[in-house]
């Protein structure tokens, strides 16, 4: 019974709304992060690769992603490290000129990360053949990194693209 309760004391003091330490970089909603100066390094990857996907800039990406990022759950014809990564976005974006990103949930274990993303926006731009008129885009993403010093060298995602698809109103 003690026990338990050490570890819930412990789990709930650990659980705050990570103040990020740079402006630039997204604030997660809910963070679980250990006591750790690895899982705070971790944590600080995980939102430069998120503040990548809010804002667009590389700057983020290049300073998130190892030079040996691998994609573990390549989607097809998508290169694989940052160059893939970088492509991807840009493509994206020309599709959903005005897509933002936010970290509702952030749980960082060791060098191990989830990341909650929310991506929202409007397609408003061109997706393959497919001609936006503005839809209101807002759909969920579930990442998990592993941060090997400082920057993420594995990335396994999974995109809830049934509701993009439904959104964007494109049939899958």
């Amino acid at each position: 019974m003690i026990k338990h309760a050490l570890i819930l004391a412990l789990s709930v003091s650990a659980t705050l709304a990570l103040a990020a330490p740079n402006k630039e970089l997204p604030v997660a909603k809910v963070a679980q992060i250990c006591d750790s100066a690895q899982c705070q390094t971790a944590a600080n990857a995980a939102l430069q690769y998120a503040a990548f996907w809010h804002s667009g800039d590389t700057k983020f990406a290049r300073q998130a992603l190892s030079n040996a990022f691998t994609d573990m759950t390549l989607p097809r014809d998508r290169k694989q490290g940052l160059k893939g990564v970088l492509e991807a976005s840009s493509g994206f974006r020309r599709a959903v000129p005005d897509l933002k990103a936010e970290v509702e949930h952030l749980l960082v274990s060791g060098s191990f990360v989830t990341v909650r993303l929310r991506f929202f926006g409007h397609f408003s731009g061109q997706f393959g053949e497919h001609q936006g008129a503005g839809q209101a885009i807002d759909f969920r993403a579930v990442d998990v990194y592993y941060v090997d010093g400082e920057k993420i060298t594995k990335n396994w995602h999974l995109e809830d693209y049934h509701t993009l698809f439904e959104q964007m109103q494109i049939s899958e």
